[in-house]
């Protein structure tokens, strides 16, 4: 049976989505003996097939949503964004809390948690790609332009920050790169900019010297001083991840064989890139590298075939998001930055996190399905 009847868009992005997954499930197995024998009594199944689940459902979501013509994610969007704000409020006010964090949700009549910041993050991405391609006309102005586009970025930005500030800046550089490629006046831009590093700046300074005066605030103060001391015993997370990565070798101990998994927290989430390359070897880890700037060359190349300005600037700001999001990981797990708390997309395990990157991926897809609708059309016309 030939699937590609039934699939459209970028074909390699769909064989990056089917081989990260792959790594995904065999890594999540091996690397949750520790949480199986701490609340599973040593069943590591029930994990697989949860993690096995998720992963379906998430292949399922790509494809109905692959089918959505693009357009139609603009007009959700002015929706999506509505929601997102009251729903990270009420997250900050009486969400579930999990490291001394308060990101998470429950979904009413089940035991799964969602992080409505995945949620905010892709409402918002959309909402400013829809609002720069509307805005084309007056991109420059200030008032029409630049203003209403950068409130709905701050107001996100800032109820994410208390309890995700990885994410909070991953999104501001998101939605920055995407005014930038919309073309918004270079002074706006600057302005942007100097004022989040004002911010930031400010933020840093006050968790430093106040750590209690803000929420966890002392967190990073701690995860700061800790990555610039070096101390393996502060650094306890980054050490392990070290020396699974070191152990690994260039071609690993063999699917299963990990050690570190038995003492890094977080081995199949935030470590699981430490995991694959202990347990694979350095090949495996560069293959892993080389599938993400796949998948960032193909929605750059998406990008710039799509006629609508809003499909060129979902599938870049999309895709932008992902790849930054994955390298920051990458980047923690070989210790070139603290610990954030970033999942590596497509990778590590989660639920509903797994759920929203298959629909952006989606999205992505969307908008490649129809470059080649139009393609064909163009192929037509011209025959």
């Amino acid at each position: 049976m030939n699937l590609f009847k039934y699939i459209k868009g970028d074909r390699a992005i769909w064989t990056v989505v089917v081989l990260l997954s792959l790594v995904s499930i065999l890594a999540v197995y091996s690397s949750v003996i520790a949480l199986a024998y701490r609340y599973k009594g040593g069943d590591t199944s029930s994990y697989l097939i949860k993690h096995t689940f998720i992963i379906g459902t998430g292949f399922l979501l790509i494809f109905f949503v692959h089918k959505v013509k693009y357009i139609y994610f603009s007009r959700i969007s002015q929706l999506a964004i509505f929601l997102a704000a009251p729903l990270l409020l009420y997250t900050l006010l009486n969400g579930k809390t999990a490291g001394d964090a308060t990101r998470w949700l429950m979904i009413p009549g089940t035991s799964l948690t969602f992080q409505t910041s995945d949620f905010a993050k892709l409402a918002l991405i959309t909402y400013v790609a829809r609002m720069l391609s509307i805005k084309q006309n007056v991109i420059k102005d200030f008032k029409k332009a630049f203003l209403p586009i950068v409130i709905p970025i701050g107001i996100i930005c800032i109820l994410i920050l208390p309890s995700n500030f990885s994410t909070a800046a991953i999104l501001f550089m998101t939605c920055f790169t995407l005014m930038f490629i919309g073309r918004m006046n270079a002074k706006h831009l600057l302005l942007l900019m100097g004022s989040g590093i004002i911010i930031g700046l400010i933020i840093a300074l006050l968790a430093y010297n106040f750590p209690n005066a803000i929420p966890r605030g002392a967190t990073w103060k701690a995860r700061i001083e800790n990555f610039s001391s070096g101390d393996s015993q502060s650094n306890f997370q980054a050490e392990q991840s070290k020396i699974a990565i070191a152990t690994g070798g260039i071609l690993g101990k063999g699917p299963g064989n990990s050690m570190q998994r038995n003492f890094l927290p977080q081995a199949s989430s935030d470590f699981i890139f430490a995991i694959v390359i202990e347990e694979w070897g350095l090949i495996a880890g560069i293959i892993i590298v080389f599938l993400y700037l796949v998948l960032l060359f193909r929605g750059v190349r998406i990008a710039n075939k799509s006629e609508r300005t809003f499909g060129s600037l979902i599938a870049i700001g999309i895709t932008f998001s992902l790849v930054f999001q994955a390298m920051i990981n990458m980047a923690v797990a070989v210790n070139l930055l603290p610990v954030t708390g970033q999942p590596l997309p497509l990778i590590s395990m989660g639920g509903t996190s797994i759920w929203f990157t298959s629909i952006a991926i989606g999205m992505i897809l969307s908008v490649s399905r129809e470059n080649e609708i139009n393609e064909k059309g163009g192929l037509i016309e011209t025959t």
